[in-house]
């Protein structure tokens, strides 16, 4: 292993993580896969072997990322978040529908998707993060210094918002997270979120008044998602279906699981190996092994904290912060729905749900943190050097 871990610079704690996590994701999702070979046709291998290019794909992304200067980050953070705008207009208008939202880009020649919000999420991150630091000095003066913060973040969620509810409120979320880190007065965070809610409400309104306008297509998705978790009538059975499943699945595990590909419920659950991840992942590998996950997801949280608490750059900081939270509020949505807490949301699994952009992002995110890692271990190596000297 170490021979192996001499090419990967960094916190050796993440690169550890990460990669046990895209392994185990080629074996998971080879076994959670008997749903869509049902719905889509083909062969479980079929869907195997797209992953694997994914996993390939991120893993050399987050490689070549991660030996670069972390200072070229927040330098193309502003021409990634314009782009991340191109791209969701695009999609608003272009985007290629799978399950009744027009989340995604179509790559043409290749057949692939891509969900543009996945490179928002992370365009928004950084360039917060790099303009928090730029207008640190401003932070009281609405026009010159909390606007040009704010601005961003609304436009960036209210593109995503039409056909991404819970992605757009859980990026609003982690964005007011960063800048409350980043000392920003707090009531303009709570007029910022009030003004929020009134918005949204606003815009509900407005599609029920006008229903031929068609501002959020999904609002009915949305509603019955939450008022059938709510619901506890036998009328509601059918419509929670896939929710009830994954309870069901879970129960099933029991404390070791019932065994890799022996899941029986994993096989009439929807996105088993995404949105419902979680599910089958307790069903086929147990109580234990679910506390293990969590584990594993608390302690990249912690590294990838670590490594921005220890940065001397204040744009570091905001960006490992965001991202750790990011990651980490992705796995904790996916538990929260497969046991019930939550409604049914479209949050998968960071770096073990079968997906393209989502997968390559989170290995893109994680590149940076090690670009970040590795930059910190060079400057120690440095002082060592002169300690010694």
């Amino acid at each position: 292993m170490k021979e192996y871990l001499q090419y990967l610079k960094g916190d050796k704690v993440i690169w550890i993580i990460t990669l046990l996590m895209l392994a185990f994701s080629l074996v998971s999702v080879y076994s959670f896969v008997p749903i869509l070979v049902k719905i889509e046709g083909g062969t479980p291998f079929k869907y195997l072997f797209k992953h694997f290019v994914y996993v390939l794909i991120g893993f050399g992304l987050m490689f070549w990322i991660h030996r670069k200067d972390s200072k070229y980050i927040a330098q193309l953070s502003k021409f990634g978040f314009y782009l991340a705008i191109a791209l969701l207009i695009f999609t608003f208008f272009f985007g290629t529908k799978v399950n009744d939202a027009g989340r995604w880009i179509r790559i043409p020649f290749v057949g692939l998707t891509f969900q543009s919000s996945d490179f928002a999420k992370l365009a928004l991150i950084l360039y917060v993060s790099r303009t928090l630091v730029k207008k640190q000095e401003l932070l009281n003066n609405w026009k010159e210094g909390y606007v040009p913060l704010i601005w961003p973040i609304v436009v960036i969620c209210g593109l995503i918002l039409k056909d991404n509810f819970s992605t757009a409120a859980i990026l609003f979320a982690i964005s007011m997270t960063i800048l409350f880190i980043g000392k920003v007065p707090i009531s303009k965070l709570l007029l910022t979120f009030l003004g929020g809610v009134v918005a949204v409400a606003l815009v509900i309104g407005l599609h029920k008044a006008a229903p031929s306008l068609n501002l959020l297509p999904r609002l009915e998705t949305w509603e019955n998602r939450i008022f059938n978790r709510i619901a506890d009538d036998e009328a509601n059975v059918l419509a929670n279906a896939q929710a009830l499943n994954a309870e069901l699945g879970i129960f099933h595990g029991g404390i070791i699981g019932q065994g890799v590909g022996d899941g029986k419920v994993k096989e009439y659950t929807p996105e088993a190996y995404a949105d419902f991840y979680y599910a089958s992942f307790v069903e086929e590998f147990g109580l234990i092994s679910a506390i293990v996950l969590m584990f594993l997801y608390l302690v990249l949280l912690f590294r990838i904290i670590r490594i921005g608490l220890r940065s001397d750059k204040l744009f570091e900081t905001y960006a490992c912060l965001g991202i750790g939270i990011l990651i980490l509020t992705q796995a904790s949505v996916n538990m929260m729905v497969c046991t019930g807490i939550f409604p049914v949301t479209g949050q998968n699994m960071p770096l073990l749900a079968m997906g393209g952009s989502a997968l390559i992002m989170t290995c893109v995110s994680i590149g940076i943190i090690q670009s970040i890692a590795y930059k910190q271990e060079n400057q120690k190596e440095e002082e060592n050097e002169l300690a010694v000297a």
